[in-house]
């Protein structure tokens, strides 16, 4: 129904903002990251929303990009994830960082989101991580983007995995592997030579 609203910030608070357009406080639920890339009181900022229609209330969300906000849509797609849970996993690491995890079925990185447990970390991978590629994980649109160092490293991996699967791993196979040996370098060649040892069992 909305795509976007722009306005004025007005109210910055905890997990909510409010911008002032066409003279209308629009108040808007959202993530950690989004708070943090609001800029000052008075200025203009655009969040891209998503109305949440329900029996009991209506509640207007919004996002700092439209990776976040499509991100928002694919974790409240998956069974047992409400928007409140939603926001709290977006809110728990930048954007680029909550794909890997995705992508490599990093439940522990998960599950340490408000409340997350292992059961629905698990469903979450399982569920999202054939809709995660390599240019999520390159060049999320995150408001609060990790060093450039973490996002070589984020690239590796996803290079990495996708050139096991060319050399005929499955895709749980190749995540599985990169997973045990990720922290041990930071280059696809490296992260490929360390995953094909690991398989082999040397």
């Amino acid at each position: 129904m909305y795509a976007f609203i722009e306005g004025e910030v007005c109210e910055k608070a905890n997990g909510s903002l409010v911008l002032l357009a066409g003279g209308v406080g629009w108040q808007l639920s959202c993530s950690n990251n989004t708070l943090q890339a609001a800029p000052a009181l008075g200025e203009k900022m655009r969040c891209y929303t998503f109305l949440s229609v329900r029996e009991d209330a209506m509640e207007l969300f919004g996002f700092a990009s439209r990776e976040e906000k499509e991100m928002f849509l694919q974790l409240t797609s998956v069974s047992g994830i409400g928007p409140k849970t939603a926001l709290g996993l977006l809110g728990s690491m930048p954007l680029r960082d909550l794909n890997l995890a995705i992508l490599l079925g990093d439940v522990n990185a998960l599950s340490r989101a408000p409340g997350i447990g292992k059961k629905t970390a698990q469903r979450i991978a399982l569920e999202l991580k054939d809709k995660v590629s390599q240019a999520d994980v390159s060049d999320a649109g995150s408001p609060a983007a990790p060093s450039t160092a973490a996002a070589a490293t984020s690239g590796a991996v996803a290079e990495a995995i996708e050139a096991l699967i060319a050399l005929g791993y499955s895709s749980t196979e190749a995540r599985n592997a990169i997973s045990q040996i990720r922290d041990q370098a930071d280059t696809p060649e490296n992260l490929i030579r360390l995953s094909l040892r690991a398989m082999a069992g040397m």
